[in-house]
Protein backbone atom coordinates (compact mmCIF):
# COMPACT_ATOMS: atom_id res chain seq x y z
CA UNK A 1 0.00 0.00 0.00
CA UNK A 2 0.95 3.31 -0.59
CA UNK A 3 2.85 5.12 2.83
CA UNK A 4 0.70 8.42 1.69
CA UNK A 5 -2.70 6.59 1.51
CA UNK A 6 -1.74 4.74 4.11
CA UNK A 7 -1.09 8.22 6.81
CA UNK A 8 -4.33 9.32 5.98
CA UNK A 9 -6.10 5.80 6.75
CA UNK A 10 -4.73 5.08 10.36
CA UNK A 11 -5.34 7.22 12.34
CA UNK A 12 -2.77 8.36 14.32
CA UNK A 13 -1.16 9.36 10.85
CA UNK A 14 -4.17 11.67 10.31
CA UNK A 15 -4.13 13.31 13.67
CA UNK A 16 -0.29 13.90 12.39
CA UNK A 17 -0.99 15.46 9.73
CA UNK A 18 -3.55 17.50 11.48
CA UNK A 19 -0.79 18.77 13.84
CA UNK A 20 2.02 19.52 11.03
CA UNK A 21 -0.45 21.84 9.03
CA UNK A 22 -1.94 22.90 12.41
CA UNK A 23 2.11 24.44 12.97
CA UNK A 24 1.77 26.02 9.25
CA UNK A 25 -0.96 27.84 10.28
CA UNK A 26 -0.03 29.09 13.72
CA UNK A 27 3.04 30.18 11.89
CA UNK A 28 0.78 32.08 9.34
CA UNK A 29 -1.09 33.92 11.80
CA UNK A 30 2.17 34.98 13.58
CA UNK A 31 2.95 36.24 10.99
CA UNK A 32 0.02 37.67 9.83
CA UNK A 33 -0.24 39.52 13.49
CA UNK A 34 3.29 40.82 13.48
CA UNK A 35 2.26 42.06 9.98
CA UNK A 36 -0.59 44.02 11.09
CA UNK A 37 0.86 45.48 14.33
CA UNK A 38 3.02 47.82 11.81
CA UNK A 39 -0.50 49.63 11.32
CA UNK A 40 0.81 51.58 14.36
CA UNK A 41 3.76 52.99 12.97
CA UNK A 42 3.88 55.51 9.72
CA UNK A 43 2.05 54.86 7.09
CA UNK A 44 5.06 54.00 5.10
CA UNK A 45 5.96 50.42 7.19
CA UNK A 46 2.77 48.77 6.56
CA UNK A 47 2.18 49.57 3.29
CA UNK A 48 5.78 49.36 1.87
CA UNK A 49 5.36 46.12 3.44
CA UNK A 50 2.30 45.07 1.90
CA UNK A 51 3.31 46.28 -1.59
CA UNK A 52 6.60 43.89 -1.08
CA UNK A 53 4.52 40.77 -0.79
CA UNK A 54 2.31 41.79 -3.27
CA UNK A 55 5.99 42.26 -5.16
CA UNK A 56 6.64 38.28 -5.45
CA UNK A 57 4.06 37.71 -7.74
CA UNK A 58 3.87 34.24 -8.36
CA UNK A 59 5.65 33.27 -4.99
CA UNK A 60 2.73 34.99 -3.30
CA UNK A 61 0.12 32.73 -4.89
CA UNK A 62 2.23 30.15 -4.45
CA UNK A 63 2.28 30.14 -0.22
CA UNK A 64 -1.66 31.05 -0.35
CA UNK A 65 -2.47 28.09 -2.12
CA UNK A 66 -0.37 25.79 0.18
CA UNK A 67 -2.05 27.75 3.35
CA UNK A 68 -5.37 27.02 1.15
CA UNK A 69 -4.40 23.26 1.29
CA UNK A 70 -2.90 23.18 4.78
CA UNK A 71 -6.18 24.55 5.87
CA UNK A 72 -8.45 22.30 3.68
CA UNK A 73 -6.89 19.06 4.84
CA UNK A 74 -6.97 20.50 8.11
CA UNK A 75 -10.56 20.76 8.24
CA UNK A 76 -10.94 17.58 5.66
CA UNK A 77 -9.23 15.62 8.73
CA UNK A 78 -11.27 17.22 12.06
CA UNK A 79 -14.60 16.24 10.38
CA UNK A 80 -13.00 12.20 9.25
CA UNK A 81 -12.03 12.17 13.18
CA UNK A 82 -14.81 13.68 14.72
CA UNK A 83 -17.13 11.08 12.51
CA UNK A 84 -14.38 8.12 13.50
CA UNK A 85 -15.12 9.05 17.05
CA UNK A 86 -19.06 9.11 16.81
CA UNK A 87 -19.31 6.08 14.97
CA UNK A 88 -16.82 4.55 17.87
CA UNK A 89 -19.16 5.37 20.22
CA UNK A 90 -22.73 6.31 18.61
CA UNK A 91 -24.72 6.25 21.69
CA UNK A 92 -23.95 8.80 24.59
CA UNK A 93 -22.96 7.82 28.06
CA UNK A 94 -25.41 8.19 31.23
CA UNK A 95 -23.65 10.01 33.21
CA UNK A 96 -21.07 12.70 31.24
CA UNK A 97 -17.58 12.12 31.24
CA UNK A 98 -16.46 15.60 29.75
CA UNK A 99 -15.51 16.63 33.25
CA UNK A 100 -11.85 16.30 32.27
CA UNK A 101 -11.73 17.61 29.40
CA UNK A 102 -11.19 21.62 28.56
CA UNK A 103 -14.00 23.67 27.76
CA UNK A 104 -11.45 24.50 24.35
CA UNK A 105 -11.02 21.23 23.30
CA UNK A 106 -15.13 20.51 23.94
CA UNK A 107 -15.85 23.42 21.37
CA UNK A 108 -13.27 22.39 18.54
CA UNK A 109 -15.47 22.09 16.02
CA UNK A 110 -17.73 25.25 16.90
CA UNK A 111 -14.85 27.86 17.15
CA UNK A 112 -13.01 26.33 13.83
CA UNK A 113 -16.13 27.09 11.94
CA UNK A 114 -16.96 30.04 13.06
CA UNK A 115 -13.04 30.93 12.49
CA UNK A 116 -13.47 29.39 9.37
CA UNK A 117 -16.33 31.97 8.56
CA UNK A 118 -14.46 35.07 9.63
CA UNK A 119 -11.44 34.31 7.59
CA UNK A 120 -13.47 33.95 4.44
CA UNK A 121 -14.73 37.62 5.17
CA UNK A 122 -11.14 38.84 6.41
CA UNK A 123 -9.99 38.13 2.99
CA UNK A 124 -13.05 39.69 1.01
CA UNK A 125 -12.57 42.44 2.53
CA UNK A 126 -9.19 43.47 3.48
CA UNK A 127 -7.44 41.18 0.82
CA UNK A 128 -10.31 40.95 -2.08
CA UNK A 129 -12.00 44.62 -0.87
CA UNK A 130 -15.57 43.09 -1.65
CA UNK A 131 -16.43 43.96 1.48
CA UNK A 132 -15.81 47.20 2.10
CA UNK A 133 -19.11 48.81 4.10
CA UNK A 134 -20.93 52.27 4.87
CA UNK A 135 -19.80 55.66 3.19
CA UNK A 136 -15.87 53.84 3.06
CA UNK A 137 -17.53 51.31 -0.13
CA UNK A 138 -15.08 52.92 -2.59
CA UNK A 139 -11.60 51.85 -4.17
CA UNK A 140 -8.81 53.91 -2.39
CA UNK A 141 -6.39 55.87 -3.90
CA UNK A 142 -3.24 54.84 -4.34
CA UNK A 143 -0.07 55.77 -1.87
CA UNK A 144 2.91 57.69 -2.85
CA UNK A 145 6.41 56.44 -0.33
CA UNK A 146 7.18 59.38 1.73
CA UNK A 147 10.32 57.42 2.90
CA UNK A 148 12.47 54.05 1.45
CA UNK A 149 10.86 50.84 3.12
CA UNK A 150 13.63 48.20 4.34
CA UNK A 151 13.48 44.61 5.16
CA UNK A 152 15.82 43.49 7.35
CA UNK A 153 18.14 46.43 6.55
CA UNK A 154 17.28 46.09 2.54
CA UNK A 155 16.02 48.58 0.92
CA UNK A 156 12.99 47.00 -0.48
CA UNK A 157 10.63 50.09 -1.83
CA UNK A 158 11.99 53.40 -2.84
CA UNK A 159 10.54 56.84 -1.99
CA UNK A 160 8.19 58.66 -4.51
CA UNK A 161 7.29 54.51 -5.64
CA UNK A 162 3.24 54.49 -5.96
CA UNK A 163 1.85 51.89 -3.38
CA UNK A 164 -1.46 50.58 -2.85
CA UNK A 165 -3.06 52.22 0.62
CA UNK A 166 -3.16 49.43 2.70
CA UNK A 167 -3.15 51.68 5.89
CA UNK A 168 -6.32 53.47 5.07
CA UNK A 169 -7.64 50.41 4.37
CA UNK A 170 -7.42 48.97 7.70
CA UNK A 171 -8.11 52.13 10.15
CA UNK A 172 -11.08 52.85 7.34
CA UNK A 173 -12.63 48.96 7.83
CA UNK A 174 -11.83 49.03 11.61
CA UNK A 175 -13.76 52.40 12.08
CA UNK A 176 -16.65 50.42 11.18
CA UNK A 177 -18.00 49.24 14.97
CA UNK A 178 -19.68 45.56 13.15
CA UNK A 179 -16.72 44.92 11.54
CA UNK A 180 -14.51 45.78 14.70
CA UNK A 181 -17.08 43.48 16.84
CA UNK A 182 -17.02 40.91 13.91
CA UNK A 183 -13.40 41.08 14.36
CA UNK A 184 -12.82 41.06 18.17
CA UNK A 185 -15.54 37.88 18.35
CA UNK A 186 -13.29 36.05 15.96
CA UNK A 187 -10.21 36.85 17.18
CA UNK A 188 -11.21 35.52 20.35
CA UNK A 189 -12.59 31.94 19.16
CA UNK A 190 -9.52 31.56 17.43
CA UNK A 191 -7.19 32.25 20.23
CA UNK A 192 -9.35 29.99 22.45
CA UNK A 193 -9.29 27.18 19.65
CA UNK A 194 -5.52 27.68 19.31
CA UNK A 195 -5.38 26.84 23.61
CA UNK A 196 -6.40 23.33 23.04
CA UNK A 197 -4.79 22.97 19.02
CA UNK A 198 -1.32 23.70 20.04
CA UNK A 199 -1.32 22.02 22.82
CA UNK A 200 -2.82 18.54 20.79
CA UNK A 201 -0.30 19.02 18.12
CA UNK A 202 2.70 19.24 20.95
CA UNK A 203 1.35 15.76 22.29
CA UNK A 204 0.78 14.68 18.81
CA UNK A 205 4.40 15.31 17.67
CA UNK A 206 5.66 13.71 21.02
CA UNK A 207 6.98 16.68 22.16
CA UNK A 208 4.64 16.79 25.22
CA UNK A 209 5.76 14.18 27.67
CA UNK A 210 7.22 14.44 31.46
CA UNK A 211 8.62 17.84 32.81
CA UNK A 212 7.77 19.44 29.79
CA UNK A 213 3.95 19.40 29.88
CA UNK A 214 3.34 21.81 32.15
CA UNK A 215 5.93 23.76 30.81
CA UNK A 216 4.55 23.67 27.43
CA UNK A 217 0.97 24.55 29.17
CA UNK A 218 2.35 27.52 30.06
CA UNK A 219 3.80 28.22 26.68
CA UNK A 220 0.58 27.90 24.72
CA UNK A 221 -1.82 29.58 27.32
CA UNK A 222 0.89 32.83 27.06
CA UNK A 223 1.14 32.42 23.30
CA UNK A 224 -2.70 32.64 22.96
CA UNK A 225 -2.77 35.28 25.19
CA UNK A 226 -0.35 37.29 23.40
CA UNK A 227 -1.81 36.67 20.38
CA UNK A 228 -5.55 37.77 21.15
CA UNK A 229 -4.41 40.91 23.12
CA UNK A 230 -2.11 41.57 20.02
CA UNK A 231 -4.88 41.29 17.83
CA UNK A 232 -7.54 43.26 19.88
CA UNK A 233 -5.06 46.10 20.06
CA UNK A 234 -5.54 47.07 16.39
CA UNK A 235 -9.99 47.23 16.10
CA UNK A 236 -9.80 48.18 19.57
CA UNK A 237 -7.53 51.10 18.77
CA UNK A 238 -8.86 52.21 15.97
CA UNK A 239 -12.52 51.87 17.34
CA UNK A 240 -11.98 54.22 20.55
CA UNK A 241 -9.76 56.84 18.57
CA UNK A 242 -7.01 56.34 20.83
CA UNK A 243 -4.83 55.98 17.84
CA UNK A 244 -5.92 58.18 14.75
CA UNK A 245 -4.42 57.68 11.51
CA UNK A 246 -1.23 60.01 10.36
CA UNK A 247 -2.47 63.27 9.17
CA UNK A 248 -2.36 64.33 5.42
CA UNK A 249 -3.38 60.43 4.92
CA UNK A 250 -6.74 59.45 2.98
CA UNK A 251 -8.15 57.44 6.14
CA UNK A 252 -7.72 60.85 8.30
CA UNK A 253 -9.44 62.82 5.67
CA UNK A 254 -12.17 60.37 5.02
CA UNK A 255 -12.60 59.67 9.01
CA UNK A 256 -12.70 63.20 9.35
CA UNK A 257 -15.43 63.87 6.99
CA UNK A 258 -17.26 60.79 8.33
CA UNK A 259 -17.18 62.92 11.72
CA UNK A 260 -20.20 65.70 11.40
CA UNK A 261 -22.47 63.36 9.67
CA UNK A 262 -22.17 60.43 12.31
CA UNK A 263 -22.69 63.42 15.16
CA UNK A 264 -26.21 64.41 13.38
CA UNK A 265 -26.78 60.54 13.64
CA UNK A 266 -26.67 60.34 17.60
CA UNK A 267 -28.65 63.36 18.20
Amino acid sequence: MNPVCSLFRASIGKKFVMAVTGVVLVGFVTGHLVGNLQVFGPPDKINGYAHFLQSLGPTLWAVRLGLLACVVVHIGIAVQLTLENYRARPEKYDFNHTIRATLSSRTMRWTGGVVLAFVAYHLAQFTLGWAQSGSFKTRLPDYIMTSDFHLLGFPIVAQGQVVHDVYSMIFLGFANPVVSLFYIVAVGLLSFHLLHGAESLFQTLGWKSGPWARLLKKIVALYCLLYLLGNLAIPGAIMTGIVKPAPGTYAAAKLEAAAPAATVVQR
